[in-house]
């Protein structure tokens, strides 16, 4: 009798049915699969799913691929379980994505050394990704990105983004992976930017070798602060730095001195550059020119917010007219978002705050044209330079970003680049046509909103206050008469709780949108910008489009950091529609911009005519909807409230799956957008 694991196997016709559906549309190799046939044939039930399901995923991206995998499943599948066979697959599949076929190739031929490296208890950089981001921010106070660097490259940053093995093959993975985070955050905090490295390595006669010693010597230094500031990083680093050569000892000792700086470091290079550096250093060499420049842009941006934030207070002190008062700024009251002027202390608001504190991990100190405005009239902010650039890569794309593929289970690393683009200035008169045309709208929608901004709280029975509270005051005489109570809490004080909310609002350009919804979109921004300027709270806008992942684009039309003025007016009036709609890059990229506000509430609004597409057929469909729910998992993992309006009717079918039931609604009329908006933020702050 035939067992119930025989029976329930695919037979040659059902394979061979199945292996039509996959490879039918090949007519480019001439290849057979019929050799496929006795390889799946006397496989379990179980496996044959597992090799062809596969297959199918992979073969969506190479048919050649997809035909290796099948053709070596059933060997691997012996060799380890299914769960391993499938991080196998993926990771050929990443390598393909980043190296090309020839890599993934490689990878899947050599599925026992996979197996091998993988009984080693490798942690993937994916797994732990999240924990390391809260962990190098809790070190630095400010959001540093984690990313995924090349096998080869070994671990780096250029200031803004910390770039790590993608896999580490050790008992203790979390902690290397903590240790190295923790070094090179340190780098970019204790000055290792600091001097013309460029300089010093071409100073050096082998700039790549000077490079690769610098950063050794530099993990030294950087090493022995941390043990003394850190305390519980010493086992990590002790276990990072453990097969290093012992005739390094000298300049161990000589870098641990609380007063070496980069200079010591630097002056210790001749001494190392006639030998070869280590063939597995702990961090790889340096990246000089790019972490300069990334350093420098923010810096720029730094200096900009803070000399704006001074000027404002200055203007409310009635001193903005040219620093006649000498300012005396404490660097230890400034981190904590104090300054004294004239002796009188005084707050910054939270993006000078913020701006502070990175000039202080930067810098070492605020520098004094940051603290007095510049001339003889009133001081006007310029725009900072930079692109805004989060990671150095050698594309010219303003950002690279993982997209999750919902076939593989796993993200495509570092796969769609993404580029920041300006808006022409448009017609000048569009705004005020505007506010003139829908001005009872307006005047609705800001009674709205000003009913947000809350009234006074009375608390009663307190131990002091400027006002009575009489019924304490006759309860106290009242328990005293009766031989009881002490009637210390008489008084009443009158507190208002200060709102705290950053909002995003990303729109929707794409082609579809041209004609009506396009009107309609830039009305409705102009009834909310003039609505949420009754409020006072940060907010930005910014509208996406693109064309493949080659070319995702967010259009900036105000950030946070900017007034409502003429240029945010004209830049409204500018929105059009242009390409496609793939969401998850400029939902990755617009959180990580979120993120960077100091609030207690961040908030990213989408305003979209419908569901998210692209050219070609990869992204359209479940695809599509699929990166763009994990974007928007991603958001709410980081604490964003994440929210959707469209006016497609059809909506229903995706957006309950990609934002969740309450996390969107569908408007017939886009001009109702302000006062929907209103609503939620009555939910977030009530």
């Amino acid at each position: 009798m035939p067992s119930s694991e025989e029976t329930s196997r695919l037979t040659l016709d059902e394979l061979k049915l199945r292996l039509d559906d996959i490879f039918f549309l090949d007519i480019s190799t001439g290849r057979s699969y019929e050799s496929l046939f006795d390889a799946l044939a006397l496989l379990p039930r179980a496996k044959q799913d597992f090799a062809l399901h596969w297959g199918e995923v992979v073969a969506r991206t190479d048919i050649e691929l997809g035909y290796l995998v099948i053709e070596l499943a059933p060997e691997a599948l012996r060799q380890m379980p299914a769960t391993l066979a499938e991080r196998w697959v993926i990771a050929a599949l990443d390598d393909y994505d980043r190296k090309g076929a020839r890599a993934a190739v490689a990878v899947l031929r050599d599925f026992a050394g996979f197996a091998q490296a993988s009984a080693r208890q490798a942690t993937r950089l994916d797994a732990v990704e999240a924990r390391l981001t809260r962990f190098v921010q809790g070190l630095s106070g400010r959001p540093l990105r984690i990313a995924a660097g090349q096998c080869d490259d070994g671990a780096w940053t250029d200031t803004a983004t910390i770039f790590l093995p993608p896999q580490i093959d050790a008992d203790a993975a979390l902690d290397r992976y903590k240790a190295l985070a923790a070094l090179l955050w340190a780098q970019a905090r204790h000055g290792t930017f600091a001097v013309d490295l460029a300089a010093v390595l071409a100073g050096s006669g082998d700039p790549p070798r000077a490079a690769a010693w610098l950063a050794l010597l530099e993990t030294l230094r950087l090493a022995a602060r941390l043990r003394r500031e850190l305390p519980g990083l010493g086992r990590p680093l002790d276990a990072l730095l453990a097969a290093l050569p012992a005739d390094l000892d000298a300049a161990r000792t000589a870098l641990a001195d609380p007063a070496a700086t980069v200079s010591d470091s630097v002056a210790w290079l001749p001494r190392l550059m006639d030998r070869a550096p280590p063939d597995d250093p702990p961090v790889g060499a340096l990246r000089a020119d790019g972490a300069q420049r990334v350093r420098a842009e923010r810096i720029a941006q730094d200096k900009t917010i803070l000399r704006k934030a001074v000027a404002a207070l200055l203007a409310v002190l009635g001193k903005a007219g040219g620093g006649d008062k000498a300012v005396d700024v404490a660097i230890e009251a400034a981190a904590a978002g104090e300054l004294r002027i004239d002796g009188e202390v005084v707050a910054l608001p939270p993006e000078g705050r913020a701006a502070a504190q990175s000039l202080l991990q930067d810098l070492g100190e605020i520098p004094p044209e940051c603290m007095t405005p510049a001339g003889s009239g009133p001081w006007v902010p310029t725009q900072h330079a930079g692109s805004g650039t989060l990671a150095t890569t050698a594309t010219q794309a303003d950002a690279l970003y993982d997209e999750w593929d919902y076939r593989r289970r796993a993200y495509r690393r570092q796969w769609c680049h993404l580029y920041r683009r300006e808006l022409p200035p448009g017609d000048a008169d569009y705004v005020a046509e505007v506010c003139r045309r829908q001005a009872p709208l307006i005047r609705q929608i800001r009674r709205r909103f000003e009913a947000l901004r809350g009234e006074d709280r009375v608390l009663r029975r307190q131990t002091d206050g400027a006002e009575i509270d009489l019924d304490a005051v006759v309860e106290a005489v009242a328990d005293q008469r009766g031989g009881a109570g002490s009637g210390e809490r008489l008084f009443m004080r009158r507190s208002r709780d200060e709102r705290s909310l950053a909002a995003m609002f990303m729109v929707d350009m794409s082609g579809s949108t041209k004609g009506w919804v396009n009107d309609a979109e830039r009305e409705a921004l102009v009834m909310l910008c003039e609505a949420l300027e009754t409020l006072g709270d940060r907010y930005a806008i910014w509208g996406f489009s693109g064309w493949t992942r080659t070319r995702c684009e967010v259009y900036r039309v105000k950030e946070f950091g900017e007034r409502y003025d003429d240029g945010v007016r004209r830049r409204i009036a500018a929105i059009e529609a242009k390409d496609y709609t793939r969401m998850g890059p400029p939902l990755r990229h617009l959180t990580t911009l979120l993120l960077r506000e100091p609030a207690k509430h961040r908030l990213l609004v989408t305003l979209s005519d419908g569901r998210p597409d692209d050219f070609g057929d990869e992204y359209r469909g479940q695809y599509g909807v699929e990166d763009t729910r994990q974007a928007l998992l991603e958001a709410r993992q980081k604490g964003v409230h994440a929210y959707c309006v469209t006016i497609d009717r059809h909506g229903a079918d995706y957006l309950r799956h990609m934002y969740g039931p309450a996390s969107y609604t569908v408007l017939d009329d886009v001009k109702k957008l302000p006062l929907r908006i209103a609503d939620i933020y009555r939910r977030l702050t009530s």
